[in-house]
Parts: C-alpha cells; sequence; structure tokens
C-alpha cells in the first residue's frame, strides 16, 4: 500500500495517560477506550492512526501472590485481550512492575521498549510521523536523533494542569525535542465510538 504523508502511529506510556485520566476523574481514573483516543488524537492534526503501541506493566506480584494480587492480574489479562482485538491494531510492550520502599509502584524496563521501538520505526520509515504520549526527558536525545537522522515528525501529547513543579511538570527539553505539540483534553477521554477516517481524503 502506498503510504500517506498523513499516516501516524500513536505511541501511549500507560503510566502517563492513567494519570492524566485520573486527574481529570478528580481522583476517580476516567474510562479510556486506547483506540479511540488515538484516534482523537490523530484527527486533531488531520491525521490517520494506523497503529497504537502501548507500553505498560503487569500488575506486582508478590513471591506468593495474594488473592486481591490475582484478582488484579487476572483483570489485566483481560484488559490486554481487548487491546489485542481492537482496530487499529495495538503492539503491546510490557515492562516489569516494582514496588518501592514506601509500598509505591513503578513501572520498570518500559522507556527501554519505547526507545528502541522508535528508533526501529525511524530506520524503516514506517511512517511520516508519530504522536507520543509520554513526558520523560530521558527520550530527548532519541527525539533529537529519530528528527535529524530520518526525519521522523514527532508530534507530543502532553498535559499540564497549571501547577508548577507539580504532578505534571515537563521540561522544556520535551517541548523543543518535539515538531508539534497536542494538549490532551478531556474530551478524548469520551469513549463514543469515533472513525477513523482520514484515509483517502483529499
Amino acid at each position: 500500500m502506498k503510504k500517506d504523508s498523513r499516516d501516524t502511529i500513536v505511541i501511549i506510556d500507560s503510566e502517563y495517560l492513567y494519570k492524566i485520566a485520573k486527574h481529570y476523574g478528580h481522583g476517580n481514573k476516567l474510562k479510556c477506550h486506547i483506540n479511540t483516543f488515538a484516534i482523537r488524537l490523530c484527527k486533531e492534526r488531520g491525521l490517520w492512526c494506523n497503529e497504537i503501541y502501548y507500553y505498560t506493566a503487569p500488575p506486582y506480584q508478590s513471591p506468593i501472590p495474594t488473592s486481591e494480587e490475582n484478582l488484579r492480574k487476572k483483570g489485566y489479562d483481560n484488559f490486554l485481550k481487548i487491546l489485542k482485538s481492537l482496530i487499529p491494531s495495538v503492539t503491546i510492550r510490557e515492562g516489569r512492575c516494582q514496588k518501592d520502599e514506601n509500598g509505591k509502584f513503578h513501572q520498570k524496563g518500559v522507556d527501554t521498549h519505547l526507545i528502541m521501538d522508535l528508533q526501529t520505526m525511524a530506520q524503516r520509515r514506517e511512517v511520516p510521523q508519530v504522536i507520543v504520549v509520554a513526558c520523560d526527558t530521558d527520550f530527548v536525545p532519541v527525539f533529537n536523533k529519530v528528527r535529524t537522522e530520518y526525519g521522523l515528525k514527532i508530534i507530543l501529547a502532553y498535559f499540564f494542569d497549571g501547577v508548577r513543579k507539580g504532578n505534571f511538570s515537563m521540561s522544556n527539553h520535551m517541548f523543543t525535542a518535539c515538531d508539534d505539540k497536542i494538549f490532551i483534553k478531556k474530551e478524548y477521554f469520551d469513549t463514543t465510538p469515533v472513525i477513523n477516517d482520514y484515509k483517502g481524503i483529499n
């Protein structure tokens, strides 16, 4: 199939998306249909969502899992089954979940997968641009590399609640390392089905 200038891959860091959904839900995570969310982002720039890459980690499991941990894992596995059935197709990359000394959970290894995939997409020239839903400044070097060496356009989808040094503070380096920015609005979490209808439209 001939490539189109609007062909786009949407890259989603699930932990970042979860934080935004929880903020908009005032502490209760808003429901989010991943494919609908990705299509809405693309529509914001008149683009076509070819594929979604979703970066996540299974819930923490103790050496001897508790009944609650088993229940979380079952829900997680069911969620992945749904993701794998979606259109546009969703490629899932899994890291691991680690519990710190304060009992808080953090995803590990996810950033590495994202960086490797972004480099591969650029080298293969799969699409002219990607939309990245992420906020880690560790991505800045790879953003700059794929833009300068391969001409891959980086569109950053981000959120900021107006609080300096808050949960959503982001380094200016992230903004200077991308070609365009999309502010993530609450309405993007609307679960009403939306048609991925830009293909073939002049």
